[in-house]
């Protein structure tokens, strides 16, 4: 098999990468793209000419020049142009790349074929075009080419699963919502009993794009639409790995039955040799600030919260309180990130008086590379929106947590994190210090926070197993390069 893997000249095999333009989506998509790298493959890694400028600012003018076989273009994502440094709204992001999107990358990809230089550098023909399942537009291109499209789900399969429920929520009546007292009179703890693979769960674990009474809801279609063109990949990709979600994964091949599991994809990018040209290339749209990293060497061993809500959460100023409040009062010494975006209307100055009595315990940084946070000794607990990138980086890393899910499948993987995998704790979305404060200490003291972090270093093990040769995510990655990948005229409906 390893002839596949090392093709040259006219031969050499040629990806265009398309992640969907968010950080959570985009770091997945780039160690999947280092991956085919390695492999052999040229790669086109195509950022939105928005997120291009943040990644040039964060990381400096040389980040994005690429490598030989690795390069780097960019696409408007058709929003009004800005010089803000945050996540875009996702509903209009969303409607705005669907809508905007595709002929930029119909454009590009013929510049690519016909030889044109790009960034004065010349590639062979497009073979395959993976793309986040989020930019399903991608998949008109790939047909009018006649190429493989490879369909990546950056979600956890329990929330992709999620996502392919809406058009069944529609059709029963479940969705959407008959009025606003639907959020708030129990209807979100309905029991959905039908969905395959997923016992008991409830309308509240499900993606929260539900959670609306409007019967056009932008996100809603979407989700729908998604679903429909990845029922016509070539393949689709989820960053899981078979132990972790088989049940589900079990369901939903007997759906998509070209579904190939490839992660957790940070495992196999940490195994790139330090000295590896692809170690320079990274996907923060924030600084990295490496101070918390130096700090924690003189902490003892599992004595940290580190404490992260993402790219994407946005929190209201008395949450921001509360949770300061919660985790002083823990006297459990910290690391919390606070992106400048945090709190909505720019109200995310901490309390002088928390500042002050947390002085001693306690850093308080922007940004910073949360792989190698979760993997210090010293940290010992994670308090997390339950993003998927975080959820299965704290499992890789033996590292329990306490949730606080925002939005989409968040809210699917504190579910099964705190059920199914039980390595976590909820926090209710009205948050309130006194049960952070109850909950870091548990989890950094007690006994639930014991078994919790004996379970997630048990998925840590099984995750290396999945990643290592023989493993089953390293034979589904070879296997969707041989049987996908490398072959054209794959487009055919399930």
């Amino acid at each position: 098999m390893s002839s596949i893997f090392h093709i040259s000249g006219a031969n050499k095999p040629h990806a265009v990468c398309l992640p969907y333009p968010a950080q959570g989506h985009i770091t997945p998509m780039l160690k999947l793209a280092k991956l085919l790298h390695q492999r052999g493959f040229h790669i086109t890694f195509v950022n939105t000419e928005y997120n291009h400028k943040r990644l040039l600012k964060s990381r400096g003018p040389k980040s994005l020049e690429g490598l030989p076989g690795f390069r780097f273009a960019a696409i408007p994502d058709g929003l009004p142009p800005t010089d803000t440094d945050s996540a875009q709204d996702i509903p209009s992001l969303c409607d705005s790349t669907r809508k905007h999107c595709l002929e930029p990358l119909r454009k590009l990809i013929a510049e690519l074929n016909d030889g044109s230089s790009i960034n004065g550098l010349v590639s062979p023909p497009v073979s395959c075009v993976v793309s986040d399942g989020s930019m399903s537009f991608s998949l008109k291109a790939a047909e009018e080419f006649g190429v493989p499209f490879a369909c990546f789900w950056t979600t956890s399969a329990c929330g992709f699963m999620g996502y392919v429920q809406y058009r069944h929520l529609v059709d029963k009546g479940l969705i959407p919502l008959k009025d606003e007292t639907y959020l708030s009179n129990g209807y979100l703890d309905t029991i959905i009993d039908w969905i395959p693979g997923m016992k008991d769960i409830r309308l509240r674990d499900l993606p929260s794009f539900i959670r609306t009474t409007n019967p056009d809801d932008i996100m809603i279609n979407i989700a729908i639409e998604q679903i429909n063109a990845s029922s016509r990949a070539s393949a689709i990709i989820v960053n899981t790995f078979d132990v972790l979600e088989h049940k589900v994964l079990e369901s939903l091949s007997s759906i998509f039955p070209r579904i190939y599991t490839v992660g957790p994809l940070h495992l196999p990018a940490e195994k790139t040799r330090p000295n590896s040209p692809l170690s320079s290339i990274g996907s923060n749209l924030w600084k990295e600030e490496s101070q918390c990293l130096q700090w924690l060497n003189s902490k003892q061993l599992n004595s940290v919260v580190y404490v992260n809500f993402g790219s994407i959460t946005v929190m209201t100023r008395q949450q921001l309180i509360e949770f300061a409040w919660g985790l002083s009062n823990s006297k459990k010494p910290f690391v919390w990130i606070i992106r400048p975006d945090l709190v909505a209307d720019d109200s995310g100055i901490l309390p002088p008086e928390f500042v002050e009595e947390t002085r001693e315990r306690g850093v308080l940084a922007g940004w910073c590379p949360q792989e190698t946070m979760l993997r210090h000794p010293s940290v010992g607990g994670f308090l997390t929106h339950c993003g998927w990138n975080s959820t299965i980086e704290s499992l890789t890393t033996g590292v329990p947590i306490v949730c606080w899910p925002f939005f989409a499948e968040q809210q699917t993987n504190c579910r099964f994190s705190c059920g199914e995998w039980s390595v976590g704790m909820e926090i209710d979305s009205d948050v309130k210090r006194e049960k952070v404060e109850k909950l870091v200490r548990e989890l950094m003291d007690g006994e639930k926070g014991k078994e919790m972090r004996r379970n997630a270093l048990e998925w840590k093990r099984k995750a290396e197993e999945a990643t290592e040769a023989g493993g089953s995510s390293l034979t589904n990655f070879e296997k969707l390069i041989e049987e996908v990948l490398l072959f054209k005229n794959q487009l055919q409906p399930y």
